[in-house]
C-alpha cells in the first residue's frame, strides 16, 4: 500500500453511522459524505458567498481558508483551521424560527470544539465588505514572523 494510501486510511475511523469512515483533524469527524456535498456545495455558491471567497482566497495575514468544509456533522460556509474560525454567510431564511433555532445550536456545538463563529448577512457581504473584512481580522491571529 501506498504511504498516501496509508495516511488516508489512518484518519478515517468507524463511525457510529455504520461502516461510514469519520475524517478526523481539521474535519472534528465529519463523515465522508459531507465532502461531496461540500464539493457541490462549491461549484454553486451564491453571489455573497463569491465575493466574501475573492477577499479570503488571498491568504489573510498568510493564513487559509477553506470553502465548504466538513465539520462535524456540519458544512461552515468558510474556515480556517490556524484561527478556528469560521465564518457563515447567511441569507432570508436564516431569520425564520427553525432556521435561526437550528444555527444557535450548530453554534454552540462549533463552539464546544473550540471554534469561534462569525455570522454575516448577504447585505453585509455584498454592500459592506470593508467592515466584514475588519471584523474578520480582529479575530485571526497576528502574522508569525
Amino acid at each position: 500500500m501506498k504511504k498516501e494510501q496509508s495516511n488516508r486510511i489512518d484518519k478515517l475511523s468507524k463511525s457510529p453511522l455504520g461502516d461510514l469512515g469519520v475524517r478526523q483533524t481539521m474535519f472534528y469527524g465529519a463523515p465522508p459524505i459531507l465532502f461531496d456535498f461540500a464539493k457541490k456545495m462549491r461549484n454553486n455558491q451564491t453571489e455573497a458567498e463569491a465575493v466574501l471567497w475573492l477577499y479570503l482566497s488571498n491568504k489573510q495575514k498568510g493564513l487559509r481558508f477553506k470553502r465548504q468544509h466538513p465539520i462535524k456533522y456540519f458544512i461552515a460556509d468558510f474556515y480556517c483551521h490556524k484561527a478556528k474560525l469560521v465564518i457563515e454567510v447567511d441569507g432570508g431564511y436564516h431569520i425564520l424560527p427553525e432556521q435561526y433555532e437550528y444555527d444557535k445550536n450548530r453554534d454552540y456545538e462549533l463552539n464546544e470544539l473550540g471554534l469561534k463563529i462569525l455570522r454575516f448577512t448577504n447585505e453585509q457581504v455584498l454592500f459592506d465588505i470593508e467592515n466584514v473584512m475588519r471584523d474578520i481580522e480582529r479575530e485571526l491571529p497576528p502574522p508569525t514572523p
